[in-house]
């Protein structure tokens, strides 16, 4: 990693450069999934979207990069209504990463990586741009070498590891150099080791300014975040910094556990009591 350690930035109160939910609701088929949602992600500030399975966490994701389509509300980047951007604008300032992204296992690990140079994703058929270009070219390096992926760029995606194909999945996105980077749930079936690399990696491009949108499960991985937005069955039960959110008596209403919050030197931990 490349980028010294920094304090986040935050985009002041109505920023041109948030990434917004404005009372946003999305249906899935006759279920309500998301009910009146509204938040603010900005440059430079890592956020962490937490709740119980069935919260809405992943649908919130994907209706803030535009792959679920809101039923009611509006999405906005930049102050703009995000169905007034095209395509291409779009796959450019928003990167998003799936909970498994089934990355083509006869690939070369730079080739993946390539493709985050595209107009979009390489899932929909769409290969980098042509012609290639020295921006390209030095775009793709600086992802690899921030994601500690350089040392296998050279192998099949089917010879890697889970946090590896992980960490080749975050070169592709930071390839494009986006606005703001979308992830759902990132660290999932890692272990302890490689979700705390993954997080450490995140803290690192949120430094060099990056907006990070992550769902995660694991709550004291989601303390290190800078904000937390709890949701629960849909809507938002709090939000703001994790010693706001992560109190025993929000945990209690959303996942219906006792836990006790204590502080450990700088980070926060949830310890279960039920």
């Amino acid at each position: 990693m490349s980028r010294p350690a920094s304090a986040p930035v935050s985009a002041p109160a109505g920023s041109p450069d948030r990434l917004e939910a404005h009372d946003v609701h999305v249906q899935a088929g006759s279920f309500p999934a998301v009910r009146g949602v509204s938040a603010a992600f900005a440059p430079g500030e890592f956020t962490a979207v937490i709740g119980p399975n069935g919260a809405g966490k992943s649908t919130l994701l994907r209706a803030l990069v535009g792959l679920t389509p809101v039923t009611r509300g509006e999405v906005r980047l930049a102050g703009k209504p995000l169905r007034d951007w095209s395509r291409a604008e779009r796959s450019r300032a928003l990167a998003f990463l799936a909970q498994s992204e089934g990355l083509p296992a006869a690939a070369r690990v730079r080739d993946v990586v390539a493709l985050g140079r595209g107009a979009g994703d390489w899932r929909f058929g769409l290969l980098p741009r042509s012609p290639w270009t020295a921006e390209d070219e030095a775009a793709v390096d600086a992802a690899l070498d921030r994601t500690d992926t350089r040392r296998f760029e050279d192998r099949r995606v089917s010879e890697l590891s889970g946090g590896e194909a992980q960490r080749a999945a975050l070169a592709r996105a930071l390839a494009a150099q986006p606005r703001f980077l979308l992830l759902d749930e990132p660290t999932n079936h890692l272990d302890l080791a490689y979700a705390l690399e993954v997080v450490r990696y995140l803290r690192c491009e949120v430094a060099g300014g990056l907006g990070v949108v992550a769902v995660l499960h694991d709550l004291n991985l989601a303390a290190r975040a800078d904000r937390l937005v709890l949701l629960h069955a849909g809507q938002v039960l709090a939000s703001g910094r994790p010693a706001d959110v992560l109190t025993p008596a929000h945990l209690h209403a959303a996942y219906g556990v006792r836990a006790r919050v204590v502080q450990d030197a700088d980070r926060l931990l949830v310890i279960p009591e039920d």
